[in-house]
């Protein structure tokens, strides 16, 4: 008698581990493109993740959402697989059915996941392509910042055998190699694609600066020796505008009211103060150009113009007061005369607005007028006030011009 595996074997149509088998390889087949897509997915996404971090954070959400379903389809793959041996002949047809049943959903699920995903890179794609488009940029950027790096060390190399210092270019030389590393390294040096771009343009543009600086040193040694010269030149001119400092200052106190002169007390000392001053930075500046530090010495001899210029500027203070003075001791109405043609200047204007003067620049301009009137009153005394008047007439100028300034705002605005 016959076993009942014989009798199913003999038994009429194809056997029922055809279907399963037919079903098992179907499964093996979705399970395969499914693997394979989310492979070529995640790795389309962490290109995209080198390029532009920040827009890639919402795409690797979405996909790492794709990503769990297929490994739950996979898994779920895997225990079909386990649990459904169709190569044993001598299982019923009704577990061979099963099977083939268990193998259909799992491809039907590893199917409509394979379709997400290839939906996903479908939409994915046309983002990825502008932005290898935009990537293609990228090789020229890096290859002129790497040239101008290049130049930039060649410079400072040729500064430093002429025996320059050369410390300041040779840092940020050193800077732009740095950058150059970082865009190197794994994913962009973590910049992204633009932001690769834009450390590439800086580094060439490091580099070029540096360049320059290496390459100026020799003409900034020739321009730090003639200023040596000529801020020393200077240095005992201002020195020697000390003594007529001084005696306008006698002039100042012997002929005109405190009020005059106060303001430029100790005018004499603190000129010399800056005089000497600017020679302890010429010192200085010698000193770092016996150490062939150029650029310390251009700061020592900038530091010693700035005390300089202030010496200077006080110096004018002091002799254009007296000459101010004078002239206005002289003839105090001539100030006066330049001021009235500026408060008319401003009335004429004001009048010729449509309807005539602004209440609010009328009201100015009336009072301008009374005070023009009874600035000549400060004039009293035997040492009348001469700066204060010559003070007052400013204001009033400078208010009148305050004036033109609105009126012609308020016509441009019309």
């Amino acid at each position: 008698m016959r076993g009942a595996g014989d009798q199913r074997r003999r038994g009429r149509g194809p056997h029922p581990a055809a279907g399963a088998i037919e079903a098992k390889e179907a499964a093996s087949t979705a399970f395969y493109d499914m693997d394979q897509a989310q492979k070529f997915i995640d790795g389309r996404v962490t290109v995209f993740e080198d390029l532009d971090a920040k827009a890639a954070e919402p795409v690797r959400r979405e996909f790492t959402g794709l990503a769990e379903s297929a490994d739950a389809a996979a898994h779920a793959y895997i225990s079909v697989l386990d649990a459904h041996d169709v190569d044993d002949q001598d299982r019923s047809p009704a577990e061979y059915d099963a099977a083939r049943r268990a193998f259909v959903a799992s491809t039907e699920r590893l199917q409509h996941i394979t379709r997400n995903l290839n939906g996903f890179a479908e939409r994915l794609s046309g983002r990825m392509a502008r932005l290898e488009s935009a990537l293609d940029q990228l090789p020229p950027r890096l290859t002129a910042a790497r040239d101008a790096v290049a130049a930039a060390d060649a410079a400072v190399a040729a500064a430093r055998e002429a025996g320059m210092d050369a410390s300041d270019p040779e840092a940020e030389v050193a800077r732009a190699k740095q950058i150059l590393a970082q865009l190197g390294s794994q994913g962009l040096g973590g910049f992204g694609l633009d932001g690769a771009m834009r450390k590439a343009d800086e580094v060439h543009e490091i580099a070029e600066r540096a360049r320059e600086a290496a390459a100026e040193l020799p003409q900034m040694a020739q321009k730090v020796r003639n200023s040596l010269a000529s801020v020393r030149t200077r240095v005992d001119v201002v020195a020697n505008r000390v003594g007529p400092v001084k005696e306008a200052m006698r002039v100042l106190l012997r002929g005109y009211s405190q009020a005059c002169w106060q303001d430029l007390r100790g005018a004499p000392e603190s000129i010399e103060a800056g005089a000497n001053r600017a020679r302890e930075r010429l010192n200085e500046a010698s000193a770092h150009t016996s150490r062939a530090e150029w650029k310390q010495a251009q700061q020592a001899l900038t530091a010693a113009r700035t005390e300089l210029n202030a010496a200077d500027r006080r110096a004018g203070q002091v002799t254009g007061r007296v000459e101010e003075l004078k002239a206005v001791a002289a003839d105090p109405s001539a100030p006066a005369e330049s001021v009235r043609f500026a408060v008319r200047d401003a009335q004429r204007l004001a009048m010729a607005q449509p309807g005539g003067a602004a209440p609010q620049h009328a009201r100015v301009l009336d009072s301008l007028v009374e005070r023009l009137e009874n600035a000549p009153a400060r004039l009293t005394g035997a040492n009348p006030d001469y700066w204060a008047y010559l003070q007052e007439l400013d204001s009033i100028k400078t208010a009148a011009g305050d004036v033109v300034t609105r009126i012609r705002a308020e016509r441009a605005q019309r």
